[in-house]
C-alpha cells in the first residue's frame, strides 16, 4: 500500500509528537519518525513540515554550535503546539475508530 498519501495527512502530528517531550533537530526528528515505524517519510517533507510548524506558532526554535560541522537548528514545541498536538490527537482517534469500524463491517476479499 502506498501510505504517501496517509502520511501526509498526519505529519504535523507525527512531528509534534516526536518533539514534545525532546527537542531535535531536522535529521535527529526524521531519524526518529523512521525510527517509530514511518520508514517512507521523506527528508523535504519533514524539514517542510518545521518550518511550516514553526512559522504557524507550534514549534520553537533555537540553534545549537557543533563542533562536528555546521550549527544545528533544534524545535521545540510551543503552548500552542501542545493544544494542537492535544486536538489532532483526538482527531485522529476518533478517524481512526471510525475507519476501523467501516473496515470490520467489510470483510477482505469480499464481493462488492
Amino acid at each position: 500500500m502506498d501510505t504517501t498519501q496517509l502520511l501526509k495527512g498526519v505529519l504535523d502530528l507525527a512531528v509534534l509528537a516526536v518533539v514534545e517531550d525532546d527537542d531535535g533537530y531536522g535529521y535527529d526528528v526524521l531519524r526518529r519518525l523512521r525510527a517509530g515505524g514511518l520508514t517512507e517519510v521523506g527528508d523535504a517533507s519533514v524539514y517542510g513540515t518545521l518550518r511550516r510548524l514553526y512559522a504557524a506558532g507550534a514549534l520553537t526554535s533555537y540553534v545549537v554550535p557543533s563542533d562536528e560541522g555546521p550549527h544545528r537548528k533544534y524545535y521545540g514545541i510551543t503552548p500552542m503546539g501542545r493544544a494542537q498536538l492535544e486536538r489532532q490527537t483526538k482527531d485522529w482517534a476518533s478517524f481512526s475508530e471510525t475507519v476501523t469500524a467501516l473496515l470490520a463491517h467489510h470483510p477482505q476479499g469480499a464481493a462488492s
